[in-house]
């Protein structure tokens, strides 16, 4: 890791030092006593010239690795649920390394141990065989428990969470909560209007805890904002809706041309930073004044909340209803929306394709998804525009050709040059749609230099309104999901027609 970022953070390198000392021996101790004096470029070349011959094999040493792989895969990658073979998801135990987190992670560069047999546990059925451990060891436990969807778990050393062993996107199982989480989403349509209207008449009661669950629920529903739950104070310091505190929030009477503006800023899920200005309705904004007042930065806003009391309220609402519904209730909306706006039935395959990214990028962006442009971003950009460049010279030239053929073909009258004409028009055409598709990567590319478009396409969005959008206007459904996207949504696609509304 000697060339990555994290290897340049101050809490990085004291986290990994820490850590290293208690594995190192006394005699190890009296000597190492300053990171800075140590000296790992001779390990870092080994693993680079390791590298480097995993990059040159032969295509016969690759076949026989990829040949192992799949002997692996078919020994362990697969169980049998409810007499059905289903695959299994992450089937390897992660390998020990420095831990890195996302975002600020306060516990970045600390050690993950080695996973020992004996702190798994294996859940199987009542006869099924018991898997093998490790030569000399012995499972943690072994249990039959078929009210959990896991098939091993054991628990970390970094956070001290349990890690699980569940089965892939692509089982039954999983596609049958998928299904039930949008039709849960989809149900709160039918209440969504009752409910704003409750949470505007709570910003005029009486009851303090009722004008903060009122607003709270506002901004989880407008900014499709997560509850944020209570932590420990050796985790990262990231909040939600119902954690936010005082130093989050700056109040703006005006801000540029509109009124009543909140300015957020505070690490939301994994560190991501959420900075947001957004205009509210104006008692709301008279609410959030009132809130402040008399308080300090690190005071709690909605002191009168929990994500527990929020949560249980909307679940009174209606049966399953979590802020995490409205999260995925507004992002479909939003794609569903914006694909009726951006749509031109017009356009070809590519440019619909574009319209297509550019709907979901209008999610990632309520759903706060960044991410930091790709290290390679500029290079692969540069070399994107030099295939332009060429490209356009390719029609030109091209073109030119086809004008001289007219003429000549126009001078002669001969069958043989207005064969020529049509054969060097239909090149031409092949050669603009080329050159449109490339600047269409190339507009999609730096649109999404920084917004992360995965997360909310796998967890957020109805497939089911993808689907009917390809079938609707003609798009191949591998243009809009790669295979393990389609094999993750294989119940969407064959259950959505070109008519499905979210």
């Amino acid at each position: 890791m000697l060339e990555h970022d994290y290897t340049s953070k101050e809490i990085f390198n004291k986290n990994f030092f820490s850590d290293w000392r208690k594995e190192m021996t006394e005699e190890e101790r009296k000597h190492i006593k300053d990171l800075k004096n140590c000296d790992f470029k001779e390990m870092h070349k080994y693993f680079e010239m390791k590298n480097e011959e995993r990059k040159n094999m032969t295509k016969e040493e690759k076949l026989e690795i990829k040949k192992k792989n799949e002997e692996i895969l078919n020994e362990y990658g697969f169980c049998m649920m409810d007499h059905h073979k289903q695959r299994v998801g992450n089937f390897k135990i992660e390998p020990p390394g420095l831990f890195r987190g996302r975002g600020d992670h306060p516990k970045q560069g600390k050690l993950k141990k080695r996973v020992m047999p004996e702190e798994v546990t294996i859940n199987i059925g009542k006869d099924a065989k018991v898997p093998d451990p490790p030569a000399g060891h012995k499972w943690k436990k072994v249990i039959c428990d078929d009210t959990v969807t896991w098939l091993a778990c054991w628990i970390e050393n970094i956070q001290g969470s349990y890690k699980y062993v569940m089965l892939n996107p692509t089982s039954r199982l999983k596609g049958e909560k998928d299904w039930r989480k949008y039709e849960t989403a989809r149900k709160l349509k039918e209440c969504v209007d009752k409910i704003r209207e409750d949470y505007r008449k709570d910003w005029k009661s009486k009851e303090m805890r009722l004008r903060q669950r009122g607003v709270a629920l506002y901004f989880i529903d407008k900014l499709a904002l997560r509850a944020g739950h209570e932590k420990d104070d050796d985790t990262a310091d990231t909040v939600g809706c119902c954690s936010l505190r005082v130093e989050h929030i700056k109040l703006h009477e005006e801000w540029e041309d509109k009124e009543c503006v909140v300015e957020f800023d505070f690490l939301g899920k994994d560190s991501v930073r959420y900075r947001n200005f957004v205009p509210i309705e104006k008692r709301a904004f008279k609410n959030m004044k009132l809130f402040m007042e008399g308080k300090q930065e690190g005071d709690d806003l909605f002191d009168r909340l929990t994500t527990t009391s929020v949560n249980k309220y909307l679940s009174e609402l209606m049966e399953g209803l979590s802020a995490k519904v409205f999260r995925t209730f507004n992002a479909s909306l939003t794609l569903q929306d914006q694909l009726q706006k951006l749509t031109n039935p017009e356009d070809n395959v590519n440019a619909k394709i574009l319209s297509y990214n550019r709907a979901n990028r209008a999610v990632a962006i309520l759903c706060n998804h960044q991410r930091t442009a790709p290290k390679t971003f500029e290079k692969s950009m540069s070399n994107l525009q030099l295939k332009i460049s060429d490209k356009k010279k390719t029609v030109k030239e091209a073109k030119k050709e086809l004008k001289a053929l007219r003429v000549k073909a126009k001078e002669s009258k001969s069958e043989s040059n207005n064969k020529a004409v049509e054969k060097k028009k239909a090149q031409v055409q092949r050669l603009e749609e080329q050159l449109f598709k490339l600047e269409v990567t190339a507009t999609d590319k730096e649109e999404n230099k920084e917004i992360a478009l995965g997360t909310s396409k796998l967890n957020y969005l109805d497939p089911r309104i993808t689907v009917a959008w390809c079938k609707k206007f003609e798009v191949p459904i591998e243009k809009a999901y790669n295979k393990t996207q389609r094999e993750k949504f294989a119940w969407a696609i064959d259950m959505a027609g070109e008519d499905f509304v979210f």
